[in-house]
């Protein structure tokens, strides 16, 4: 019988988890083709997430956990989710019953029966996000695709069900700043993508700040392009053009009507947008430089403190 990895990183979801875990048992049930376990990640929450765990685990030997000793990230949770996973086939999903665990049989008979290595899910709306957000989502999605190898569908949630060859692919790519939706899409496999309507939270609160998804969009920016490195240089190349021209401007009007060009605050205004400029390049190498810094420390990306088996 084939075995099925639920991998489901946890921060503060003491509201939805026992939904969760009756939804799941409940699609589990009915996929008797199936084996299954649980792989809970607690990303070192601070409210009562980890002793519901522990509860499970020892109800159910189904469920298994890994608690962080402190709150690493969501991309953290899903690589030590995808590590302590044993399955043939192994799906992410969340927690707050946004991924619904319904669509698991239509995404298993898409690996087993249909020929692909994954089947993942997109959003076919954003109903109940602000505007703002799922304006610059879009955006994101656009500018990712154009500038980086990675092949990010619009809408992509990061619930989907993988072959085990497709997992440990992602499981090779060992860089500490992780953009799982980059990494997916980078390492290839066949692929489905199965639509399904915007689900709301079940409980609890949203952890992805506007700000937060903002930071996250320029990791992934970072992690899958060189692009901003090569935008850096031609805004260089271009201020230096526009300064030679401004250059002859003023030698032209200075021999031709023997006036040079004056005025402080003209003057002001270019200084001002030199300095901007050169402040934006500096920056955006800055970041890239920042990136590699922290990969050649080669500090792990988790710290584990606590399983089903255990304090470690």
């Amino acid at each position: 019988m084939p075995k099925i990895s639920i991998v489901v990183p946890c921060y503060n979801e003491e509201a939805a988890l026992p939904l969760f875990y009756q939804e799941i048992t409940r699609v589990a049930g009915e996929m008797d083709y199936a084996a299954f376990e649980f792989v809970f990640v607690d990303d070192g929450s601070r409210d009562g997430t980890l002793p519901i765990l522990r509860r499970l685990a020892a109800q159910d030997k189904r469920v298994r956990f890994v608690s962080f000793s402190r709150n690493f990230g969501k991309e953290a949770g899903m690589l030590a989710g995808l590590e302590a996973a044993t399955g043939d086939f192994v799906a992410t999903m969340d927690a707050d019953l946004q991924d619904p665990p319904a669509l698991l049989p239509e995404l298993y008979r898409a690996v087993t029966e249909e020929g692909y290595d994954c089947a993942a899910t997109r959003r076919t709306t954003r109903e109940g996000e602000p505007p703002l957000r799922s304006f610059f989502a879009r955006l994101f999605y656009k500018l990712i695709n154009r500038i980086s190898d990675a092949d990010i569908v619009d809408g992509a949630r990061d619930y989907r069900l993988m072959r085990r060859a497709m997992v440990d692919a992602i499981l090779s790519m060992r860089e500490y700043n992780r953009f799982s939706k980059g990494i997916f899409g980078w390492v290839g496999f066949k692929t489905k993508w199965v639509p399904f309507v915007n689900v709301e939270r079940v409980a609890g609160e949203t952890k992805w700040s506007f700000w937060k998804l903002f930071l996250y969009s320029l990791e992934g920016i970072i992690a899958f392009s060189t692009a901003p490195l090569a935008l850096a240089s031609v805004l260089g190349v271009l201020v230096c053009l526009a300064a030679f021209v401004f250059i002859i401007i003023v030698l032209v009007k200075t021999l031709a009507f023997g006036d040079p060009v004056g005025g402080w605050p003209s003057m002001m205004c270019v200084i001002l947008f030199l300095g901007g400029v050169q402040l934006l390049c500096i920056g955006i190498s800055g970041q890239y430089l920042a990136k590699t810094y922290l990969e050649t420390k080669h500090r792990p990306v988790y710290l584990v403190r606590e399983t089903e088996e255990g304090i470690q």
